[in-house]
């Protein structure tokens, strides 16, 4: 086991540092490392940030992003498409929708996918207030912004499912060659989707 090379307040930042997503002990070193070089300039207003966001942060009520407000920003707008329900698995996904900025529509949180061998099954999922906003009746389209895994297939099949006898249009993200991708890189999986939705060029 190596030896602490620093004091225990710094290694314990750098451990939880190693927690975050894309960080591994060695990043979690050098970002701890210059956080302690930059006290001044990151250190501090990061951790003012933190007990800041930690006091205001809620999940909005009506579509399950994290905001400081509920609702949340996104459903607070007046200029979104009511028309318009898209459902995706996290919060995660609904910002990477946001920053391609492709969609106007509101946004609905599922909260994960149905995974039998995680003992994750209906209830564990935001479906009940899916269906309750959907009978609402200002939605005439549900686009399900799933990952394409067999969970987020197997969560899509049910959503449609629950959704059949609401009279709205159920869609899902096109699959297939990404843009900019090469046939001879992508997998056997991805090419037969591609080939199946095929559209007149």
């Amino acid at each position: 086991m190596p030896r602490a090379v620093a004091g225990p307040e710094i290694e314990r930042l750098i451990q939880l540092l190693a927690r975050l997503p894309g960080l591994g002990p060695r990043s979690a070193r050098r970002a701890a490392l210059h956080l302690v070089r930059k006290r001044a300039e990151l250190m501090e207003p990061l951790s003012t940030a933190f007990i800041d966001a930690l006091a205001k942060i809620e999940v909005c009520g009506t579509c399950g992003n994290v905001d400081t407000r509920d609702p949340c920003t996104v459903c607070a707008d007046p200029t979104r498409d009511r028309l318009i329900l898209v459902v995706v698995e996290n919060v995660a996904d609904l910002w990477a929708l946001e920053r391609a900025g492709v969609v106007a529509g509101r946004y609905h949180v599922l909260g994960g996918t149905l995974s039998p061998l995680d003992g994750v099954g209906p209830d564990d999922l935001n479906l009940k207030k899916l269906v309750s906003r959907v009978h609402e009746g200002e939605t005439k389209e549900v686009l399900l912004a799933l990952n394409a895994t067999v969970d987020g297939q197997t969560t899509a099949h049910y959503v449609t499912d629950l959704l059949r006898d609401t009279g709205v249009k159920v869609t899902r993200l096109a699959h297939g060659v990404p843009v900019g991708g090469e046939l001879d890189y992508l997998d056997e999986g991805t090419l037969a989707a591609a080939i199946r939705q095929r559209t007149p060029f």
